[in-house]
């Protein structure tokens, strides 16, 4: 016979879970975290339209027409000029490296073409391997630049449709003239899936021997932790190359998405950010107790890097305080790599530095991953 319902029972079920829940410092944490992180990210980091986007002058002279010019790109919010006076070599390596979202070219003879009328022209290079940061700049380009010359040659107002006839802005879309999407999503997503699978399955390699009880055998052996964290983590090396052939293969197979760059320097790269994944994951399993809370942490460090990484939003379309936040992830400076390799054919001195950036990474999660393991052990 069961017995009747009781408050009392009830209050006591009540208590004994908010205590598991108190202990539980981690699920406690993530159902209150994940909400807040939400909320500040898609309310103040995410922008799709981007401004205030670096850009380079390339201008042999800079007469009173090109500071119309540069001033009213600039006064549309879309253009920051922070390379003023560079050579179109010293520009299109800026490209390259991603230092600049734009190039505009001003000849020397503008000036005297403006006065005489005959057709002006000024070239501007967008960086296009993320066609959403460009399309809002570029669409205001021809009537900005008429209405600056304008204004500097004093023209009477009628005259505008003439004057906008006049001017000529030549855009060059580069690296993804077409626009297409998939270019710059498919090679994001080589970084998305390997983070995605590397930190989980690795971060719930030790958590498992915990819970089966198999880590007193591990113990046991005559091994270094080194060499213990080594065995652990080598087997995922190979799971991370059959994800690595896969996605390459439907990037150039089903999406035509263009390979322009060195495959040795791409992999080499690949190899550098699995082994920081790995790494990654092993530190976050010295912390999780069970394969849940390891989940839980994974999920809690995959969310940030997601949104904040430049996959999903332009990274330049951030504020500056979501930026410097950015720049803590693996992810952000592989895609920095994986696009600069794959669309733009960059060699090894225009990637240096987020390359280094992912060297510095393995070597900060490989020395915590020491230290925190010794830890557990003792």
């Amino acid at each position: 016979m069961r017995p009747d319902f009781s408050l009392r029972r009830l209050l006591a079920m009540l208590r004994k879970e908010l205590i598991q829940m108190r202990r539980d410092r981690i699920t406690f944490a993530m159902m209150l975290g994940v909400p807040l992180m939400q909320l500040v990210l898609f309310g103040f980091a995410i922008n799709n339209d981007p401004k205030h986007l670096p850009a380079a002058l390339v201008a042999p002279t800079h007469d009173s027409h090109t500071r119309a010019i540069v001033t009213a790109l600039e006064l549309t919010g879309y253009y920051r000029f922070d390379y003023p006076n560079v050579t179109a070599a010293r520009a299109e390596a800026l490209m390259e490296q991603g230092k600049v979202a734009f190039v505009v070219t001003i000849p020397s003879d503008f000036a005297r073409r403006v006065e005489r009328g005959d057709e002006p022209r000024i070239l501007i290079e967008a960086d296009a391997t993320d066609p959403s940061v460009a399309s809002g700049a570029i669409s205001t380009l021809g009537t900005v630049a008429a209405q600056a010359l304008l204004h500097e040659r004093r023209a009477e107002a009628q005259a505008a449709e003439a004057a906008r006839g006049q001017l000529q802005v030549i855009v060059h879309r580069r690296y993804n003239p077409e626009g297409i999407t998939q270019y710059n999503i498919v090679p994001g997503l080589l970084g998305v899936i390997l983070q995605m699978t590397m930190v989980m399955m690795t971060s719930m390699a030790l958590t498992r021997e915990i819970e089966r009880g198999t880590m007193e055998n591990l113990l046991a052996m005559p091994a270094t932790p080194l060499e213990i964290m080594l065995g652990k983590i080598l087997p995922f090396f190979g799971v991370g190359a059959v994800q690595i052939a896969v996605v390459l293969l439907a990037a150039r197979i089903l999406f035509n998405v263009p390979f322009v760059g060195a495959l040795d320097l791409l992999l080499v790269s690949v190899l550098i950010f699995v082994m920081a994944l790995v790494l990654l994951g092993y530190t976050i399993s010295t912390f999780a107790r069970t394969q849940m809370q390891a989940m839980q942490l994974t999920f809690f460090f995959f969310l940030p890097s997601l949104l904040l990484s430049g996959f999903m939003f332009p990274f330049r379309g951030m504020p500056g305080w979501a930026q410097a936040l950015g720049e803590i992830f693996p992810l952000t400076h592989f895609l920095r790599v994986v696009r600069a390799v794959m669309l733009k054919g960059a060699d090894l001195a225009n990637v240096a530095v987020p390359l280094a950036a992912l060297i510095g990474f393995t070597v900060v999660y490989a020395a915590i991953a020491l230290v925190r393991f010794r830890r557990t052990l003792d």
